[in-house]
């Protein structure tokens, strides 16, 4: 039986950001205090492609807190693709734990279709 399951996130496994950042090919997360634009920011700290300022990750309560000037200092569609890698990578890990086979393909419109199946 096959559904279409649309996930909403919020970004509270450190695990799943660190391989996010692999799938992506961005430096490895740290976690540490960014100086933001508008201020300080304590949480893992990402950096962006083009992003003048990291992305900060508060993992106990799933918030992004980022500083891009409304993409004048990086480009919002980079902070989205990071978040659709961390949504996959979560969903894929979850599923793994739970025993359930998982395959993965990239669709034309940008899309992540995960087939999660039992077995494995």
């Amino acid at each position: 039986m096959s559904h279409i399951v649309t996930i909403q996130t919020k970004v509270h496994d450190p695990a799943a950001v660190a391989a996010a950042c692999q799938r992506l090919q961005l430096p490895a997360p740290v976690q540490g205090t960014a100086q933001l634009f508008s201020g300080q920011a304590t949480g893992l700290l990402v950096q962006l492609p083009g992003w003048q300022y990291p992305a900060v990750i508060d993992t106990l309560s799933g918030t992004v807190h980022f500083d891009n000037y409304q993409g004048r200092w990086g480009e919002q569609e980079q902070l989205h693709h990071f978040l659709q890698a961390y949504a996959v990578e979560r969903a894929k890990s979850l599923a793994r734990q739970q025993g359930f086979l998982v395959s993965e393909q990239q669709l034309q419109d940008g899309s992540i279709k995960l087939q999660i199946r039992e077995g494995g």
